[in-house]
């Protein structure tokens, strides 16, 4: 029996979901970085003449061997200055949308002028953490995002205090304040997809639109490992072939090529992940396109795929030693699953499927080969929806699934979150001491 949603949970979730699925140009732990930079310039008056940034081991870890868009550079001092110079927080996750070559330059100057300065912020629990302090002129601005990419919590001035999280002002009052968190299970997820009407569901095309979009930019061009364009390459489909499976996999990661080298394409974002966004929803499309779905079929496949990440990443965090394509391609694989004309019972099989498979895969930072990791998340949710399809699931005497779906998705993120720490400390501890 479906649920059936009020106005008001339909509202809450519909919330959540734009909340969570925005534009984003770059990898969102730099551009996170770099906004937070834009904010304190911008609290400041004018352009600064130090910066400091104190992050946490995962912001750190992912923005150092990552392309900035439109810079031919890698890393966090490139995308501190563009925030300073161009950026404006405004734009959110697309703070460098205005960046030049002209501001490369100016930024290249900062950098050699030594005056940015990045280190490890010790003593938090925090996993996505930002501290910016900027200073010129004998006044300093301070502004900090904690617990989500455009959260801030904390901004001042030359010591005063112009926003709190804990205690917003009244001009302040309304900016990052507490949405209510609708409380999802994966058969909530599919009620949802299944039941909401189309014109309060149809923004998710824009999703489809920009990221096929920057799928097909990266075939245009070469970027990264350029494993997007090997799928297409005459002497691989001898090995390979030309199959739907292949198509998937290849137009999915030639997204992630572009995004990962810092091509100036705009992707949707999901849960703060550029490439979170692309992988719930290129592989979706690709196999709709090709069996010919209809806009409904498209839009709530694609709705089941992005709403099952976002509720994944409710009890995992927004980051963690965790590859985010295990997420997103366990996504990407109910949204095939029911394209294949799959029930719940079947999504159900491909979500323990997923989990049984990729479990364990590490986040090392964002950078090139993340379209690696990418291809290996969407091949197994085509594995895994096939298997559904064809009533074949991981059973509960097997590792870590469990009989309750909902349960599976806990041990998988308690293992992501928690059983992994320590994962996560030897992985930066290897990225800082080479």
């Amino acid at each position: 029996m479906n649920y059936t949603f009020t106005p008001e949970e339909r509202k809450e979730i519909i919330a959540l979901m734009n909340r969570e699925i925005v534009p984003a140009i770059g990898c969102t732990e730099p551009i996170a970085v770099a906004l937070c930079v834009a904010k304190a310039t911008e609290t400041l008056g004018c352009r600064p003449e130090r910066i400091e940034a104190r992050l946490s081991a995962n912001v750190l870890k992912n923005a150092m061997g990552v392309g900035i868009p439109g810079t031919g550079m890698t890393g966090l001092p490139i995308a501190m200055a563009l925030g300073a110079i161009v950026g404006r927080s405004e734009y959110e996750l697309e703070v460098l949308k205005d960046a030049d070559q002209a501001a490369v330059e100016e930024g290249k100057k900062m950098i050699d002028a030594k005056c940015i300065d990045v280190d490890l912020k010790y003593n938090i629990t925090e996993k996505l953490y930002i501290e910016i302090e900027v200073f010129a002129g004998g006044a300093s601005a301070m502004a900090i995002i904690s617990g989500g990419h455009t959260r801030f919590v904390h901004i001042s001035r030359c010591g005063e205090v112009l926003y709190s999280a804990d205690a917003p002002t009244a001009e302040n009052a309304t900016a990052n304040t507490n949405e209510k968190e609708p409380e999802l299970t994966l058969k909530r997820v599919w009620d949802f997809a299944m039941t909401a009407p189309l014109e309060e569901i149809n923004f998710i095309l824009e999703a489809k639109r920009l990221n096929m979009a920057a799928a097909e930019a990266s075939l245009k061009g070469d970027y990264g490992h350029a494993i997007g364009k090997l799928f297409r390459m005459e002497s691989e489909r001898n090995i390979m072939g030309d199959t739907l499976h292949c198509q998937i996999v290849g137009m999915t990661t030639a997204a992630c090529d572009a995004r990962m080298a810092g091509a100036m394409i705009p992707v949707m974002s999901n849960s703060g992940s550029g490439n979170q966004g692309l992988t719930s929803t290129v592989p979706v499309v690709v196999y709709g396109e090709q069996i010919g779905a209809s806009q409904e079929q498209m839009i709530r496949a694609l709705i089941l795929s992005h709403l099952t990440v976002i509720y994944i990443k409710q009890s995992l965090g927004r980051l963690s030693a965790l590859c985010g394509c295990v997420v997103a391609a366990t996504g990407s694989s109910c949204g095939i699953t029911y394209l294949m004309g799959g029930g719940y019972d079947e999504v159900t099989r491909a979500v323990k499927n997923m989990i049984a498979n990729l479990t364990g895969m590490i986040c090392d930072g964002a950078k090139p080969s993340c379209a690696m990791k990418c291809a290996s998340g969407v091949s197994t949710a085509v594995v895994s929806a096939l298997m559904a399809m064809n009533n074949r699931c991981v059973k509960s005497v097997e590792g870590i699934i469990d009989d309750d779906v909902d349960r599976s998705i806990r041990n998988l993120t308690d293992i992501g979150r928690d059983a992994m720490v320590h994962t996560d400390a030897m992985i930066l501890r290897i990225m800082t001491s080479k």
